[in-house]
């Protein structure tokens, strides 16, 4: 049986927005809120075998954190994305794998010619 990564500490840190990781061997992991939202395990990001890229995610925040029994958390964020149940071995993997899936996402958004800035929405003019 394969032991779970269970941190012995969750802390978010609202300011940076970044959540920390920290393991009873000393490994931490600080995954930023937008790495976690384009990151996310949920069917609206993962697809059904096809993948949805996320765009304009830079400036999201989490707004709250929930465990889901002793096997994972779920994080709400203030875009409204809440479906994602993040398991203590899917927030191990990320941690461990931070990079390259950073690079990753950024050359997806690079050949799809999209962003990590929010869309800005042109204010209709009442004339």
């Amino acid at each position: 049986m394969v032991k779970t990564s269970v941190p012995t500490s969750v802390d978010y840190q609202q300011q940076e927005r970044r959540l920390v990781l920290t393991y009873a061997d000393g490994h931490a992991y600080t995954l930023s809120a937008e790495f976690l939202r384009v990151m996310s395990p949920s069917a609206e990001v993962k697809g059904h075998g096809q993948p949805i890229l996320q765009t304009g995610k830079c400036e999201v925040k989490i707004w709250q954190i929930e465990p889901v029994g002793r096997y994972a958390l779920k994080l709400s964020f203030d875009d409204g994305h809440d479906t994602g149940l993040y398991s203590w071995d899917y927030l191990a993997h990320l941690g461990q794998n931070q990079a390259r899936l950073w690079q990753d996402y950024l050359a997806q958004l690079a050949e799809q010619g999209k962003s990590r800035q929010p869309s800005l929405i042109p204010l209709s003019s009442s004339d």
